[in-house]
């Protein structure tokens, strides 16, 4: 059996990462996006990450659950905490204050206490801050509505933070049991009385309908990696849309791999995740019913669905952020950091779109007094050839 994460032989989730100092200089060293290497901003010197031995190992659900019901709170904890938005993430030791990355509102240090799991495993940033600013103002530039002081902010303002994300992913087998229905369509001639040239005559047409029979079976399915948020201060719509990640390439936990950046702590619990977890699952479970029922429609009455053999892992996702404020509102970007794919929410200008619908409308406007014109006009030559016809 799989060994169990003990929360309680963790002092916290994630500490602040170690300090990596420069061998040449005493300058921290840094983890070199696209790299295996921690790299020193001063003096270029490199020191190479040394690829962990051990296998990262999926974890049983059901007894971690368990162990954390009947484990103490671990000891207090100093993490950067944002009041606005609820983050609360890990920094480097020495910073006790400074902007939130998720939300732009100053965040200060706080001692907090968690009975939190350490990760087992992480994707590494590929993309480093320059190319996710290039993908970051493409993005932008797509974006027709926005206001110009959101382009302004990123082409003067906007600083991109590195942020290890923090996401469960979930194993399965399940077992559905069902009741339904299926529907097989079938033809038919009927006869019908239509109304043509002032006349009732009876016209044939061919129609369908539906025979429904009971249905019932199981299916069995096995899911691979479900992958879930564990974080409440980003949106999970705009996350989702950073999907598919390449978690074939997950390497086992490192801390030289945070050097340099911030890793938010998990607040979404092991088993809440698992809830959106089976939300995620259950279209695809739907799906496999429908095909066993078979026919041209299904209707399902009735399904149940057992999880066995549950598996997790807690992993750590690279990704770069910037919040803007617009308006009291707070808008939120994020860049994939291995995939450079940007997602976001976005402000619209007002201004912007008054000026749009405007001129749609001059222009519907102006259409529609040119045919006019065009239309008096033909009618005008019309009369003077009718006339010239006559006249012969």
């Amino acid at each position: 059996m799989n060994p169990i994460p003990d929360p309680s032989a963790t002092d916290d989730h994630l500490p602040a990462p170690h300090r990596f100092p420069c061998a040449q200089c005493g300058a921290a060293l840094e983890y070199a996006p696209g790299t295996e290497v921690l790299r020193c901003s001063h003096c270029g010197h490199e020191n190479r990450i040394v690829a962990a031995a051990a296998p990262i190992v999926e974890q049983d659900f059901r007894q971690t659950l368990q162990l954390l019901a009947t484990t103490a709170t671990t000891r207090d904890n100093v993490a950067i905490h944002c009041d606005s938005c609820g983050a609360s993430y890990s920094f480097d030791g020495t910073v006790h204050s400074g902007l939130c990355p998720f939300c732009g509102a100053p965040a200060v240090a706080k001692t907090e206490q968690h009975r939190q799991l350490q990760p087992q495993a992480l994707l590494p940033f590929q993309i480093g801050r320059d190319q996710a600013r290039t993908a970051f103002h493409q993005w932008l530039g797509k974006l027709w509505f926005a206001p110009s002081k959101l382009k302004d902010y990123a082409r003067n303002d906007a600083s991109l933070s590195g942020m290890y994300v923090p996401y469960w992913t979930y194993d399965a087998d399940t077992t559905t049991s069902y009741q339904g229905e299926r529907g097989d369509d079938y033809q038919v001639q009927e006869t019908y009385i239509a109304i043509e040239d002032g006349r009732k005559v009876e016209r044939t047409r061919t129609v369908t309908k539906t025979r429904w029979t009971p249905a019932a079976g199981r299916v069995s399915r096995f899911f691979d990696d479900v992958l879930v948020l564990a974080s409440q201060s980003l949106p999970r719509a705009v996350t989702e849309q950073l999907e598919p990640w390449d978690l074939a390439n997950l390497t086992p936990y490192q801390e030289a791999y945070l050097s340099g950046f911030r890793s938010e702590m998990y607040q979404v619990e092991l088993d809440q995740g698992f809830e959106r977890a089976r939300e995620i699952m259950a279209p695809t479970i739907r799906h496999d019913i429908e095909r066993d029922i078979g026919g041209d429609h299904q209707r399902i009455l009735a399904a149940d669905t057992r999880y066995g053999d549950i598996r997790f892992k807690h992993v750590l996702l690279p990704i770069w952020m910037s919040a803007f404020r617009f308006r009291e509102k707070i808008y939120r970007f994020v860049v994939n950091g291995r995939s450079g794919e940007v997602q976001g929410e976005r402000p619209y200008s007002r201004w912007k779109i008054a000026f749009v619908v405007l001129l749609a409308a001059a222009l519907i406007g102006g259409g529609v007094a040119a045919w006019q014109h065009y239309g008096k006009a033909v009618e005008v030559r019309s009369d003077r050839i009718d006339s010239q016809y006559r006249l012969r």
